[in-house]
């Protein structure tokens, strides 16, 4: 039996990562169930890492309905915890149990849930950079979506400066990313949102590779081969867009047969290539599939 602080009880390991691991913990002073997230920093790191710090001060800003919120943090000699509101499950795990039927309302709703919290957090100059069906967790008893996971999260000013493309998981990263730029804009997370959306209606993940080659490939299979008329800039990105074959886009209502048309023309703003048209979360919750 595992206590963290004096006041959480460790029940049960739920998640485990290069981060470190995830209980679910019993809160004894406020009788209720709570997730503890703690964080390794040994070796000859100095203090608590940087991400951990930038995590923690960006959550106990945020205050919303769609995002996960956090109620404690503890600092350990080796270790620090965040502890956060426990919630019943993942999206990812959600799926792969429940197929959501491709005209469900639930599709919808988690889809503005999702897109709610992502536009708070882009009017607050915040990037989540690792949005993921295994990222965004629900409340089954309110029927409620949250972003959560802020790990790889930052704050952003104007000018853009030089951010890492090492970030979220490769099948959902945008293609600017994949493509090697440094410099993105809160568009990459709407990349990701669109990547989770087509995977609740098609209940599989829509681009797949195990390099980012192949996931480029994926991506132009589907949407077309970029070139300086439908993406300026895009040859400066990477010389490698000048020797991928070319492929024209496909029409998306008949990749995605079962969604509606409004559905069709929202995730193709959303799956759009260049990042400059690529609608923005304040707009798409004002698009006709989510009204």
């Amino acid at each position: 039996m595992m206590w963290v602080g004096r006041q959480y009880l460790g029940i049960d390991k739920i998640g485990e990562g290069g981060y470190g691991e995830v209980y679910k913990c019993y809160d004894t002073l406020d009788e209720k169930m709570v997730a503890v997230k703690k964080i390794f920093f040994l070796g000859d790191r100095d203090g608590v890492p940087g991400e951990v710090i930038r995590e923690a001060s960006i959550l106990k800003e945020t205050k919303h309905d769609n995002i996960v919120r956090l109620l404690d943090v503890l600092n350990e000699e080796k270790s620090v915890y965040l502890v956060f509101e426990h919630l019943d499950l993942n999206l990812l795990t959600f799926m792969k149990g429940i197929e959501l039927p491709r005209d469900s309302q639930a599709i919808k709703d988690y889809l503005r849930h999702i897109l709610s919290g992502v536009a708070y957090c882009h009017a607050r100059k915040i990037l989540h950079r690792d949005l993921k069906p295994a990222n965004l967790l629900i409340d089954l008893r309110e029927n409620r979506v949250k972003v959560a996971d802020f790990g790889l999260a930052r704050p952003v000013g104007v000018p853009l400066k030089s951010y890492t493309e090492q970030v979220g998981t490769p099948k959902y990263r945008a293609p600017e990313i994949l493509l090697g730029s440094h410099q993105y804009s809160s568009a990459v997370d709407i990349w990701s949102v669109g990547c989770t959306f087509a995977e609740m209606v098609i209940w599989q993940p829509l681009f797949t590779g195990r390099t980012e080659i192949d996931l480029l490939l994926s991506i132009f299979s589907i949407l077309g081969t970029p070139n300086e008329e439908t993406w300026p800039g895009v040859t400066s990105l990477s010389e490698q867009i000048n020797h991928l074959p070319k492929s024209n886009p496909k029409e998306l209502a008949k990749v995605f047969q079962d969604l509606e048309p409004a559905g069709v023309n929202l995730l193709s703003k959303m799956l759009c290539l260049d990042p400059s048209k690529r609608i923005t979360a304040r707009d798409a919750l004002k698009h006709e599939y989510l009204t």
